[in-house]
């Protein structure tokens, strides 16, 4: 029976680069997981064994804690960047490059009211994303960034509904005209680097910054009449406040909280007591782009989780 190779990378996955800026007595940390992958022409390595044009996965996780003090660290967007670029240079049969990033916030350990120059404690729920592919060489050459969060845990305790849905003979949900709506968020934006233009002086963490705090807003302010409605409030007010991002999608589980029965106990509850299940769950998965986006491309190309 004929066969062929079909699409394939390799890479180092999960390489856990933690740099510490020391220059000054106040210290700076910046905690990442990062992996690489080459995609390429790379056929030979599977249908015989041949390694020649193969750049070991150990080189390439070598190289990423070795750029970390190398290139620094200013942002995780910029230090993939310039990872993903050497690794073309580095690899000459590949012919893309994509490097996954996750970083994890520490925040300052406050003493007698001052925030502590070197002691940290980790913070929040969510993990800051970032991917990136660099496909082609010199005036040819591509690149996709996409920014994002994951496991951003909210919750609102009333302002939100669900009912008017269809129903069959196997519904048993009830309507709600007030509940707890809670999701556990995974966003990823996709940059317009043609609008932001140059890309070493852009300001990456203060646009993470910027969404992340768009999201937040929008999820608290929004009367939800479900967490699709939600969710497109949530993408259509980060577009309208940055021009630079393309689109934006979102992966949502519901968190639910269902009202605990106490009557057998003789207890009335008002909407004070709730049960969290973790399972099963409603997934809620949505893209909200502009008219004119830019063409992805690449940029969503092996990110898994996102329709």
């Amino acid at each position: 029976m004929p066969t062929h190779l079909g699409s394939n990378q390799y890479g180092k996955a999960e390489n856990r680069v933690v740099r510490i800026y020391r220059d000054t007595d106040r210290h700076e940390i910046r905690d990442l997981n990062v992996s690489t992958s080459l995609r390429g022409d790379f056929d030979e390595a599977h249908t015989t064994g041949d390694q020649t044009k193969i750049l070991p996965t150990d080189t390439q996780k070598n190289t990423a804690f070795a750029y970390a003090k190398e290139h620094g660290v200013t942002s995780p967007e910029d230090y993939a960047l310039a990872l993903g670029t050497h690794f073309l240079d580095a690899a000459p049969a590949a012919t893309a490059a994509q490097i996954r990033v996750e970083e994890y916030a520490w925040d300052r350990i406050t003493v007698d009211g001052r925030e502590h120059d070197h002691s940290f404690v980790r913070g929040g729920t969510e993990t800051r994303t970032c991917v990136v592919t660099v496909e082609g060489r010199g005036a040819d050459q591509r690149l996709w960034v996409l920014g994002g969060l994951q496991d951003l845990v909210v919750l609102k305790s009333t302002g939100s509904e669900f009912k008017g849905f269809l129903k069959d003979g196997y519904t048993t949900l009830p309507e709600a005209d007030d509940r707890v709506l809670a999701t556990s968020l995974t966003a990823r934006w996709r940059y317009d680097l043609d609008t932001i233009g140059d890309v070493e002086g852009f300001d990456w963490d203060g646009t993470y910054g910027s969404v992340r705090s768009i999201l937040l807003a929008a999820f608290a302010r929004t009367h939800s009449r479900a967490l699709q409605e939600t969710l497109f409030v949530m993408g259509d007010e980060v577009l309208g406040a940055h021009p630079e991002v393309a689109e934006i999608r979102f992966s949502a589980p519901n968190k639910h909280h269902f009202l605990y029965d106490l009557s057998p106990f003789g207890v009335e509850n008002n909407g004070e007591v709730f049960i969290a299940a973790d399972r099963p769950y409603g997934l809620i998965e949505a893209t909200v782009s502009r008219d004119d986006a830019s063409d992805p491309g690449s940029a969503w190309t092996a990110v898994p989780g996102f329709i």
